[in-house]
């Protein structure tokens, strides 16, 4: 492998939550996305910037901290600029549990398939189980559908059962307390107010610090 697929540019990683997907999930958040949607709600996570460098290795098994997990939503950011190193860890995790894999992605999916945009598309797209398709438009964001905007579509990619109960939950999002810090998991309801979010959580979910 290149030092391009060795690596991952990581945002965040959540290693528990039942707020992106059936079942209970591990995430990864990339740093960088070239789409940059009005309105999306990971602002700090646009900038193609070094944020945390993480080798294959040490991702698979952050995301696999919890034992009990059922699968893995990868969300950004935006999953395809790093759709080569993601594909590999995918096998990874997938040598090691049989896990549910769901990606979001700004990028629709026939567009994917015609001209693969990054390194590793391909690749990526015939090991995912459900992709989540599409720009956020902000006024689509009528707060009935799981991704974030009506245009966005949940398509399943392969044959493998939906863990849990089987049930795509509906919008939520989770506070995650640790080590001095917030972070909020999943696509907001919309009566959770975009204020609330800005000036309590930050709109990038980015970690708050404790008061020194």
């Amino acid at each position: 492998m290149t030092t391009q697929t060795r690596f991952l540019n990581v945002a965040e990683i959540c290693s528990a939550t039942h707020a992106l997907g059936p079942g209970l999930r591990s995430v990864l958040w990339v740093q960088g996305c070239p789409i940059g949607c009005k309105g999306c709600i990971a602002q700090d996570w646009i900038p193609m910037v070094p944020a945390r460098q993480m080798s294959l290795s040490q991702a698979a098994d952050q995301l696999l901290t919890n034992p009990e997990i059922e699968g893995v939503t990868f969300s950004g950011g935006e999953p395809m600029v790093q759709a080569a190193p993601l594909a590999t860890l995918i096998r990874i995790l997938r040598s090691r549990k049989n896990l549910h894999v769901i990606c979001f992605t700004g990028f629709n999916y026939e567009n994917l398939i015609l001209k693969s945009p990054f390194p590793g598309v391909q690749d990526l797209l015939s090991v995912l189980d459900v992709l989540i398709d599409g720009p956020y438009i902000e006024k689509e964001n009528s707060g009935d559908t799981f991704a974030g905007s009506r245009n966005q579509r949940i398509l399943k990619l392969s044959e493998r059962p939906d863990p849990g109960d089987n049930q795509w939950t509906p919008r939520k999002t989770e506070l995650h307390i640790r080590n001095g810090s917030i972070l909020a998991v999943g696509v907001p309801p919309n009566h959770l107010e975009k204020d609330w979010i800005a000036n309590t959580i930050h709109p990038s979910f980015e970690r708050l610090k404790e008061p020194k």
